[in-house]
């Protein structure tokens, strides 16, 4: 079995921590531009992009676009990984964010189908498609230069720095959302849904001066100067350490499903099946999201504490233990006990999704590990990905159940759990391989 390579010592402590703002700021804006889309598919692309279909069915078509950016993500992961492991991790990075900013904008631009018809669902997809292959090397490069500039110590919190960004993102999103179905909420389908896409392009521009400001990172740079760059990272890593990329795509499920089935399926079931308004479902995201600043930054200092694969099991465990009763409540729930669900059922998730960097990053040699957290990552989005459209279908199967999300959350707590376990176990036997070796 492989050994994790020991990265050598950071010479500039002040770089570190220019890198991890930068890096939680990139990746603020990559899940703003990834996750306007969620919201839109939930709240408006029904009728903007789908309007042959009845409600029920143009959201299902919508939210199944949406899957299509998680299909994108290996190809994504290949192609920037290779680059990241190859040619660097910063200088990828300005590709993944370019990309991105560039993809989102464009849906602003994009005539809805009354315009143009079947092209305008035709070239949504496509652009959510090179969202997809953009983020597919943006997340595992983010956690590298953040750790790989980080004192091995503090790694795990480091790697918790940005995971910050996904909820920075979603309270961007939800209070311009918000503000338009406030404010006016005659225009939402017509031309304001496209504010919040046209916004990426000054965001890019903020994005690209940050990474540009930074430094590669000390590993990157000992492995090159060693000539130890794989010529092919993926084949290396897969051929190396099958298992551990198994047990990394197991413990990302949740942590990325979470959000994507309390935030972007949630949206959906309590406007549309428990009939409350778009204003409701949107603060609930937005005050759970304020939240994250505070639970993201204490699970990693947790993490940094007692590892990061305990605490991303420990958060999967709870979050089977309460799947059915969160659901329970938000079935039966007023405007104000759905905004307490949704923020309260949150929490629990977030422990695994502020330490999964830090258990992926643990499992990896650095001369493959961006093409590693890249590809694992994608795989287990590809799974989270589809979680919307699933759950519709199920619900529509069991004609609206309450329970239907609940089993949903139960499945993608129970699978991240046994990963966090099985990362628990692997760490261990590479630190007694590498023990070995060294004596």
């Amino acid at each position: 079995m492989s050994t994790t390579v020991q990265q050598p010592p950071v010479t500039n402590p002040r770089m570190a921590r220019r890198v991890a703002g930068a890096s939680f700021v990139g990746t603020a804006l990559e899940s703003y531009d990834f996750y306007v889309f969620g919201t839109a598919a939930a709240l408006v692309f029904n009728v903007v992009f789908f309007t042959e279909q009845d409600p029920l069915a143009g959201t299902l078509s919508a939210f199944l676009v949406f899957a299509m950016g998680f299909v994108a993500r290996p190809l994504g992961a290949i192609l920037f990984g290779h680059l990241g492991d190859r040619i660097g991790r910063k200088r990828t990075l300005i590709w993944t964010i370019t990309l991105m900013g560039l993809a989102t904008g464009t849906v602003g631009l994009l005539p809805d189908y009354n315009t143009i018809g079947i092209w305008a669902p035709i070239i949504l997809t496509a652009l959510r498609f090179l969202q997809g292959l953009s983020l597919g090397g943006e997340w595992g490069g983010s956690i590298l230069i953040a750790t790989e500039h980080a004192e091995p110590r503090k790694r795990a919190l480091y790697a918790s720095i940005p995971q910050l960004g996904s909820p920075v993102g979603t309270m961007l999103i939800s209070a311009i959302f918000l503000v338009l179905a406030v404010a006016a909420p005659d225009i939402m389908t017509t031309w304001g849904w496209r504010i919040p896409f046209l916004l990426a392009f000054p965001f890019l521009a903020i994005a690209i001066y940050l990474r540009l400001a930074i430094d590669e990172t000390p590993v990157f740079q000992e492995a090159s100067r060693r000539h130890a760059l794989p010529r092919v990272p993926l084949l290396e890593v897969l051929k190396s350490q099958p298992v551990a990329i198994l047990v990394a795509i197991a413990a990302a499920v949740l942590g990325i499903g979470s959000y994507f089935l309390m935030v972007t399926y949630t949206q959906a079931y309590g406007t549309g099946t428990l009939g409350l308004s778009q204003e409701t479902v949107l603060n609930a995201a937005l005050v759970g999201s304020v939240l994250q600043l505070i639970t993201i930054p204490a699970f990693g200092y947790l993490a940094m504490r007692i590892g990061s694969a305990k605490v991303v099991a420990g958060g999967a465990l709870g979050t089977a233990l309460i799947a059915f009763p969160l659901y329970w409540v938000i079935s039966i729930a007023t405007e104000p006990m759905y905004i307490a669900a949704i923020i309260l059922g949150g929490i629990l998730p977030t422990a695994s999704w502020a330490a999964l960097g830090g258990l992926m990053a643990d499992l990896f040699r650095p001369e493959t590990a961006f093409t590693a957290l890249s590809f694992a990552y994608s795989i287990a989005a590809i799974i989270a990905g589809f979680a919307p459209s699933i759950t519709q279908r199920f619900g529509i199967a069991t004609e609206g159940a309450w329970w239907h999300p609940g089993v949903v959350l139960a499945v993608m707590s129970l699978v991240t759990a046994a990963g966090a376990i099985g990362a628990v176990h692997l760490r261990n036997a590479q630190q007694m391989d590498a023990g070995a070796r060294t004596a």
